[in-house]
């Protein structure tokens, strides 16, 4: 039969364990509540990139109108531009 100081020095150790395994498991969850709140922001800021994918797009459209001096043309891209923005 095991003796009582051996036992509570078992039961100690169990503890031990058992709050390692406690703060492991809150830190994963912390931790999947931190991507959780990233992939959040992520979708929020998507339509922001393409939206300045598609400024970049329209600077390099005009560029070589404006230094062709093809109002024309810059003006219907403008146009253009300014009908997507409004959609």
């Amino acid at each position: 039969m095991p003796k009582a100081e051996e036992t509570e020095e078992q039961l100690s150790g169990s503890r031990w364990l058992l709050a390692g395994t406690f703060r492991r498991m809150t830190g994963l969850r912390q931790l999947e509540d931190r991507v959780a709140a990233l992939e959040a922001e992520v979708r929020t800021i998507d339509p922001v990139h393409v939206r300045l994918a598609e400024l970049i797009d329209l600077v390099q459209e005009l560029l070589l109108p404006v230094a062709q001096q093809d109002q024309d043309k810059v003006a219907a891209l403008v146009e253009k531009y300014t009908d997507e923005l409004g959609a």
